[in-house]
């Protein structure tokens, strides 16, 4: 006679397996770790100046010297993309922060308060919503004035009708939930479970959508930048970078790099978002 043993290894491989990082996501994460690290100390990766460069080297081609070539002033673009990076992340930084911030707000009032609330801020979201959202940070920024700051601000303008109706409808549907109900009935007041029950609950899919919209703000203001939106020279955001090589075709590196890098940590961020998507 023999005893079945029954086994909880199904669980517990399941939980690894969904804690189990793919090779794409950590790659993701290495990108978007240099890309922090060139934000917060671009002169532990390049000696050279972003502004000042050698006339005699420029137009030079890739090289060991210089790893993205150099620009018709002989600046070293490498360099030049290092030191861009600061602003670009945290312009994009500042656009979701306003994104999540003022979208979070009006859809968690609009989803908890429901009524002539949500009738009203409603209907303000449907207004931003019709408008597309790149034309959107254009009204903005040439309202408010041409400098990068600005187009970060226009960029989180333009995403809080996004992050207002994800929030709004993960808050009906928590509101709805048996333990929310349930301190209703104990005498839990409105603010309290607002703030203690539904808010926590709610803004689990905020994150992955604002970890896509780092990466979607990023192609925002660089673009803002390539129209002539951003800073002017000699600035480096990588907008501008692209702009400036694109009358230079002859030596196509000046495009090609700041637009490599560009492309590259959007689509890793984007790789983030989603299997955080996966994972919650």
């Amino acid at each position: 006679m023999t005893l079945t043993s029954y086994s909880t290894t199904p669980g517990i491989s399941i939980r690894k397996s969904r804690l189990r990082v793919p090779p794409t996501v950590t790659l993701s994460f290495a990108i978007v770790a240099l890309v922090l690290a060139w934000s917060l100390a671009p002169a532990l990766f390049t000696s050279l100046s972003p502004v000042n460069g050698f006339p005699a080297d420029k137009l030079l081609g890739p090289s060991f010297t210089h790893w993205f070539g150099t620009d018709h002033l002989g600046r070293d673009v490498y360099t030049r993309v290092v030191y861009g990076t600061a602003s670009s992340v945290s312009s994009a930084l500042i656009a979701v922060v306003i994104g999540v911030v003022a979208g979070g707000i009006i859809g968690l009032l609009a989803g908890f308060f429901g009524g002539w609330v949500d009738t009203v801020l409603a209907r303000l979201v449907d207004v931003l919503l019709a408008i597309p959202k790149f034309l959107l940070a254009v009204i903005v920024v040439t309202a408010i004035g041409f400098d990068t700051i600005n187009a970060a601000i226009a960029t989180g303008v333009s995403a809080v009708a996004v992050f207002a109706r994800v929030m709004r409808s993960e808050v009906i549907k928590t509101r709805r939930a048996t333990f929310v109900e349930a301190s209703f009935l104990l005498g839990g007041t409105r603010a309290h479970i607002l703030w203690r029950h539904v808010l926590p609950n709610a803004s689990r899919s905020v994150l992955p959508l604002a970890v896509l919209h780092f990466g979607d703000s990023i192609l925002v203001i660089a673009s803002l930048a390539f129209l002539g939106y951003g800073d002017p020279p000699p600035a480096s955001d990588w907008g501008l970078l692209i702009s400036i090589g694109k009358d230079y075709l002859k030596w196509p590196w000046l495009v090609y790099a700041p637009a490599f890098v560009t492309i590259a940590t959007v689509l890793s961020v984007n790789r983030i978002s989603r299997w955080l998507r996966k994972t919650d």
